[in-house]
């Protein structure tokens, strides 16, 4: 994966920002995880409260991508916590943004993955099973798509239609 700084790629890629096919998230999130740089290919999840599609995500091959998770903001309970960022790290995943609240903050942050949040909580989240996977959501003010590219890094993080270079 690429560790190009998310300053360079918007420098490098300027056309394509002006366009909308780079775009950059609003700068809402905390930074957790051993890996403070990451980028890949993104899958998302639509939940709200409740983490059972996040394990059934993780428990998949990751084959370096990023998982998006559209809590809706709920700083309410977490939706990740050190066993789930664990196993994430373990099936392949390199990131995970949550649009919601993370536990665990000391387990995540010894692990080799790198992760976003909006903030922490030391509730764990409820288990229903609801929510939606691979579709469109909306965090830090711009919609992300899955298949699009993630980098993240100390600066931010962005999105692009597609894998970029510099």
């Amino acid at each position: 994966m690429a560790s190009t700084a998310t300053a360079e790629l918007c420098d490098t890629n300027q056309r394509l920002v002006k366009s909308g096919e780079v775009r950059v998230l609003d700068p809402i999130f905390n930074i957790y995880g051993h890996n403070q740089i990451f980028s890949g290919p993104v899958v998302t999840l639509k939940v709200y409260e409740d983490n059972v599609i996040v394990r059934e995500t993780l428990e998949t091959k990751g084959e370096g991508r990023v998982l998006v998770i559209d809590g809706g903001g709920s700083r309410r309970c977490a939706l990740l916590g050190g066993n789930l960022a664990q196993l994430a790290h373990n099936m392949g995943w390199v990131g995970i943004v949550v649009n919601g609240c993370v536990r665990d903050v000391d387990e995540i942050n010894s692990t080799d993955i790198g992760v976003r949040a909006i903030g922490s909580n030391p509730l764990k989240s409820n288990k229903r099973g609801i929510g939606e996977k691979n579709i469109p959501v909306s965090i830090g003010g711009t919609s992300i798509f899955p298949g699009e590219w993630l980098y993240a890094d100390s600066d931010g993080v962005i999105i692009s239609k597609n894998e970029l270079t510099v």
